[in-house]
């Protein structure tokens, strides 16, 4: 992909030099590049101009980066804006710290403009890529994507993470054989004592652990996700066979990890899990995990909702916003069902509302940000292909429950 012109960036730092650097490098390329100076501004900025991309220092005056990029991710508006973080090239732990924030990457201090241009290239056409996929492909394509997307990312990912063992190991050896040097050699020739200093040899040899660690950290996570895309996708979901029911819900609950986070208005959402010991369900396992992902995050947004308009002073006295979801074996009819109910306590829905909501089209969720085909999908899934049920009982206030029976085979 090429860059085009409109892509706006936003730049935060306080340093004027590092500002006048990147705004040449940036403006000749013809990005459109806004500055901030503090994190506040960057904020206002932020959520008023809406950037394509933001670069965020580490250290500045009132709130740090760390602290501008969790609020960044945690405004509905700004989330989805990719942040990299600016930092010094020791800076291990700051790199790590950055990326569990939420940020996508990361570029060195003193900056090497190419590297600069190529990382903030990666992710702009990596979102305009996300945006494409979102706008021209339903479900199913879309699942047959992310699966053969997991599948090109696990290859690399289990490379580096397999070659992390082994450099530990080197490392190890290495510095074994350093300490042998410093114990029979004390006294080394003046030229090597001048470049353990300039190299500060005692930092390089803590650093590098904490290096490999985080880098272990990193491929983890990306290792996990890589299991939860491909679990949800199910390349095979054109097949109606037996599944973990179970599996399919971890995997959900490990993709909307960051819905769940605590929020400047609410406390972090507390997920309850009573699972029974289910049998293997027959079942298109893709499209029920489409229908749970879809009833997880209706309740997440129905906390939101709550959560957002209650007074302070109210919210305090409030239960812990949760989610529940509980299975069970259901007999009914001398019939064997599988009994998924989840459950929040969020805002509750309308008596209106319920009169509409299974109708096609019909959201109540601002332009953007719902189709109104969610839940009447739902239970055409469970219904038509299922040949189950889906109920629903709510409380204005207090919450809403939606009940799913699958049946098992007579």
């Amino acid at each position: 992909m090429t860059n085009l012109p409109s892509s706006s960036i936003l730049v935060v730092d306080d340093n004027p030099t590092n500002l006048k650097v990147l705004f040449d490098v940036l403006q000749d390329c013809n990005y459109k590049v806004t500055i901030a100076k503090n994190g506040e501004n960057a904020l206002s900025k932020a959520q008023r101009s809406q950037p394509d991309l933001i670069l965020l220092d580490v250290l500045m005056p009132g709130i740090d980066g760390f602290e501008t990029c969790r609020r960044l991710k945690a405004n509905e508006q700004t989330r989805s804006i990719p942040v990299i973080f600016m930092t010094a090239l020791s800076e291990t732990v700051n790199k790590v710290k950055g990326l569990k924030l939420g940020a996508v990457d990361y570029i060195t201090k003193p900056f090497d403009h190419d590297e600069v241009l190529a990382r903030i290239q990666v992710h702009l056409d990596l979102k305009a890529a996300q945006l494409k996929l979102i706008q021209e492909f339903g479900q199913s394509t879309l699942g047959q994507l992310v699966a053969g997307i997991a599948h090109e990312i696990n290859n690399p990912v289990n490379f580096v993470y397999g070659n992390l063992d082994y450099a530990t190991e080197y490392h190890q050896e290495i510095m074994h054989l350093l300490e042998l040097y410093e114990r029979h050699y004390p006294d080394p020739h003046p030229e090597i004592k001048e470049w353990e200093s300039q190299i500060d040899l005692p930092f390089l040899k803590k650093d590098y652990f904490q290096l490999l660690d985080s880098m272990k950290i990193g491929a983890e996570r990306i290792k996990g996700l890589v299991i939860s895309l491909r679990i949800f996708s199910r390349l095979d979901q054109s097949e109606y066979k037996l599944a973990n029911l179970h599996e399919g819900v971890e995997s959900i609950f490990h993709l909307i990890e960051h819905r769940l986070q605590e929020k400047p208005y609410r406390p972090a959402i507390e997920v309850v899990k009573d699972y029974a010991d289910l049998p293997l369900i027959r079942c298109y396992p893709a499209q029920l995990n489409q229908v749970l992902m879809n009833l997880l995050i209706n309740g997440i947004d129905a906390i939101d909702t709550k959560c957002s308009v209650e007074p302070q002073e109210e919210a305090k006295k409030s239960k812990t916003p949760q989610l529940r979801i509980t299975t069970r074996v259901e007999e009914q009819e001398n019939r064997r069902y599988a009994q998924i109910q989840i459950a929040d306590n969020g805002v509750g829905i309308s008596e209106a509302v319920q009169q509409r909501m299974f109708e096609q089209f019909f959201t109540t969720k601002k332009m953007g940000k719902g189709t109104g085909l969610g839940l009447a999908i739902a239970r055409q899934i469970i219904e038509e292909k299922h040949h189950g049920t889906i109920a629903y009982h709510s409380e204005l206030g207090k919450g809403t429950e939606f009940t799913l029976l699958i049946p098992y085979p007579e």
